[in-house]
């Protein structure tokens, strides 16, 4: 089934019948990206003893690079606005983008304990969260994202890194999971740990939870499961170099739809800053280097990454009105990409043809086209539905050069409605639990199954699950 896993070589599954460790733990955690230090406050709320291992030399994951966009239902903050969201919305918005590919009990259990997660972050240990509601996702039917105020990844992780500390919890960075420790039977007795030094520790638990994302960091794994991204750029976090699906495939556990994955056709280039898609739902369009629309972008920013990298020299330009700039203004990532440089101004349609060195004809006719598909009954031969309400006024117009990205895959090993990780025929192991990108997600098998947020909704409440049950499983062994 796999033939090579590249970078990942030194991970290794040590079989023992004894382990002598320096330190032993209740729940040990591998990876303290937002999977991470959920599962840790989740296990920790149980008295169980945790310590989070973390191979960079602070926490940040995945997580950090995102929006940090949270989807849930049946929350509180839906509720102050009147969102008459469900579960079986939340499911039926999620199945529909993954073509039914994804098993629907697990995709059921995920949406139905989203609100109490988010509940449990605020109440118990203080995080904050906003309601995103005044503009829809792709494939979302109502507002139902969720995020910290500050609408950052990078603020999400550090208000739960504060929640952790705040906890006791031990979180050791610069600490890297190389090998584990297991009965046979799949038993984990420990783990072997890697410090910059060189200098290898042996550390014992009860329980272990992996939760060091995925593969999009090994070129080698990607070149394999997902071919037709293995030369795009990466914005993920470099450490995912999928060490949970070589442990797994070691200790003979199951792994499922491995070419899943996020895309995003919106990281504005040379800057490697994420640019909104919101812009692009309220009424920006896409332009490859000849001035030229060439997909339905409101589809999903996931799948928009292959149509960019199908487009000449793999780039495309967002362009988009003084309204929609606006709009940017209010996410830190545009105000980056701004300070930057990356958002450039046309005051005229040549000005806009030459930043974006196309043919001023072919640029007043993409634009002339997008006025008639808001104001007539003319088609857009895409399927996109433009109204006058979000159509393109200007000049001026703003612009910003982006291409397609890989940000993390959405396949891995296999787990229960409990995070418990499984093997092909269904049983558990032991005292082995995944969550976020080192667990399978709930995005079907290719990257137009995505529906925006599923990273985060499956790293937040595996996360919550999977710390909840090994926790509990420590006061029994």
């Amino acid at each position: 089934m796999f033939t090579t896993f590249g970078e990942v070589g030194l991970s290794n599954v040590q079989f023992v019948q004894t382990f002598d460790c320096e330190h032993k733990v209740g729940v040990a955690i591998a990876g303290a990206g937002a999977a991470g230090l959920i599962a840790a406050l989740a296990a920790k709320d149980t008295g169980a003893d945790v310590m989070v291992f973390e191979c960079d030399s602070w926490p940040s994951g995945s997580t950090a690079l995102s929006s940090g966009f949270i989807p849930a239902c049946n929350t509180r903050w839906q509720s102050v606005i009147g969102s008459n969201d469900t579960v079986d919305l939340f499911v039926g918005d999620i199945q529909r983008k993954n073509k039914n590919q994804s098993d629907y009990e697990f995709v059921r259990n995920i949406c139905s304990i989203s609100a109490e997660v988010l509940h449990w972050l605020a109440d118990q240990h203080q995080q904050e969260f906003i309601l995103i509601d005044h503009f829809l996702y792709p494939g979302h039917t109502t507002h139902r994202m969720h995020a910290h105020p500050k609408r950052t990844g990078l603020a999400l992780i550090d208000s739960l890194q504060k929640a952790a500390e705040k906890a006791g919890i031990d979180i050791v960075c610069s600490a890297q999971v190389e090998d584990l420790f297991a009965e046979t039977n799949g038993l984990i007795r420990g783990l072997a740990i890697k410090r910059p030094n060189g200098v290898q520790e042996l550390v014992g638990c009860d329980s272990l939870i992996l939760a060091c994302n995925g593969f999009g960091g090994n070129r080698v794994m990607v070149e394999e499961f997902i071919p037709e991204m293995s030369d795009a750029l990466y914005f993920g976090h470099s450490g995912n170099k999928g060490e949970a699906v070589l442990w797994g495939k070691q200790l003979g556990v199951g792994v499922s739809q491995m070419g899943s994955y996020q895309g995003h056709g919106s990281v504005a280039t040379p800057h490697g800053i994420l640019i909104t898609w919101a812009i692009i739902m309220e009424g920006g369009i896409q332009l490859n280097c000849m001035g030229e629309r060439f997909s339905n972008e409101t589809e999903g920013y996931s799948e928009q990454a292959l149509n960019v990298l199908r487009q000449p020299k793999g780039i495309a330009w967002n362009v988009f009105d003084e309204r929609l700039h606006n709009l940017g203004l209010e996410f830190e990532d545009y105000r980056q990409a701004q300070e930057n440089g990356a958002v450039r101004i046309a005051n005229s349609f040549e000005d806009l043809a030459n930043i974006i060195g196309a043919p001023v004809n072919a640029v007043n006719n993409s634009l002339e086209l997008i006025n008639k598909y808001s104001k007539t009954d003319l088609p857009c031969p895409f399927g996109r539905i433009f109204s006058d309400k979000k159509g393109l006024h200007g000049p001026p117009f703003y612009l910003v050069k982006v291409t397609g990205a890989l940000f993390h895959t959405q396949g891995g090993l296999m787990v229960d409605n409990q995070a418990r990780v499984l093997k092909p025929d269904g049983s558990k192991l032991p005292n082995l639990f995944a969550s976020g990108g080192a667990a399978v997600g709930v995005s079907g098998k290719g990257v137009d199954g995505y529906l925006s947020g599923n990273g985060l909704l499956t790293a937040m409440t595996l996360g919550y699950l999977a710390g909840r049950s090994a926790g509990e499983q420590t006061k029994i062994v």
